[in-house]
């Protein structure tokens, strides 16, 4: 029905205001009694053959909501209900911004895939801090970042700002270095400022009674030379895995007309690329650290090609948006169905 119907209406306006007018539709149909149950039923695998222990933290199922979706944690508790294992909100910065100048948010319908240029629009940490203290059982990763204007010799001191008042109210964290939106962001995925700034969280982490798993999130731009990097900071700042990958700043055999609006791709586009990271950092790493996969997932099959690449657990969003939920359903009885083999 999402594909036939709901999503050929949602597709004729803009796309950022379809997704906040997404959002108040969800939240106000939540309301209602029964809706909850109804679309757990519908959407969720219950089955503990699905169930994940990685970074110590237990999931219900390896289908997450990557970061972006809910950037503000607004919707976390009626998203969850769509079936996924975990929530990923972000990315969160110290003070609200409101990201770059709109229109910002590109369909690229021929080519299954979106370009945003959003800029870490977001209300701020605390604000997101009073949503998150009336979560019950949601488990959820706090992406963090820094604002616009924060120079990267300061960019520390903007997620330690994050990572603090996070703390309390999430199960893992995930720092942002790899947003090709918010200016010479990506310039702190160099190896030394890299190093130095997850050194800094991870000590802050260990000074804890019960210190959070620290995940880092990449770029696909990257060099197979930066990738080893990576590994290598991993092993020297014992942070405990990484997300791959965020979105990518190549056009390479794209066919919708909007192809070079400026910004970061994701869908379709990034399967192939995103499985071939993971390939890469898991064989080149001995499997020492896990991985979560993310990048291009439209189906069933591209999360398997994940998971047996090396993923531990996976991250939809812009399959979510071209498919619907009932691709978390898929997924998870996808891996219920390879098991059975």
């Amino acid at each position: 029905m999402y594909k036939l119907l709901i999503r050929p209406l949602l597709f004729c306006f803009d796309p950022e205001k379809v997704h906040y007018f997404t959002f108040s539709m969800i939240r106000t149909a939540f309301k209602i009694p029964g809706v909850a149950a109804l679309s757990r039923s519908l959407y969720k695998v219950e089955d503990k053959r699905l169930e994940r222990e990685v970074f110590g933290l237990k999931f219900k199922n390896p289908v997450g909501l990557a970061a972006g979706f809910d950037k503000d944690a607004k919707l976390y508790r009626e998203l969850s209900d769509f079936g996924f294992g975990f929530i990923e909100i972000g990315t969160l910065t110290p003070k609200p911004q409101e990201g770059n100048p709109k229109k910002r948010l590109f369909r690229l319908p021929a080519d299954n895939a979106l370009i945003n240029r959003m800029g870490f629009n977001n209300g701020g940490v605390f604000e997101a801090v009073e949503r998150l203290k009336k979560n019950k059982n949601v488990l959820i990763g706090g992406n963090i970042g820094k604002n616009k204007l924060t120079e990267n010799q300061n960019a520390s001191a903007d997620y330690d700002i994050c990572f603090d008042a996070l703390f309390d109210h999430v199960d893992y964290f995930v720092v942002n270095v790899s947003s090709p939106n918010t200016p010479n962001l990506r310039a702190l995925q160099e190896k030394e400022p890299l190093t130095q700034l997850l050194l800094s969280l991870q000590n802050k982490n260990l000074l804890k009674a019960s210190p959070k798993p620290i995940l880092l999130k990449i770029a696909p731009d990257l060099t197979d030379e930066q990738l080893l990097d990576i590994i290598d900071i991993v092993n020297t700042t014992k942070i405990a895995g990484v997300i791959a990958t965020n979105t990518t700043i190549s056009r390479e055999g794209l066919m919708s007309e909007n192809k070079k609006e400026v910004g970061g791709l994701s869908g379709k586009p990034l399967t192939q690329r995103s499985t071939e990271i993971i390939r890469f950092l898991t064989q080149k790493s001995n499997n020492s650290f896990p991985v979560i996969g993310v990048g291009g997932i439209h189906s069933a099959e591209d999360a398997i090609e994940k998971l047996e690449a090396g993923a531990s657990l996976v991250q939809l969003y812009t399959g979510f948006i071209y498919e619907g939920p009932a691709l978390v359903k898929q997924i998870n009885r996808k891996i219920l169905s390879k098991l059975s083999q």
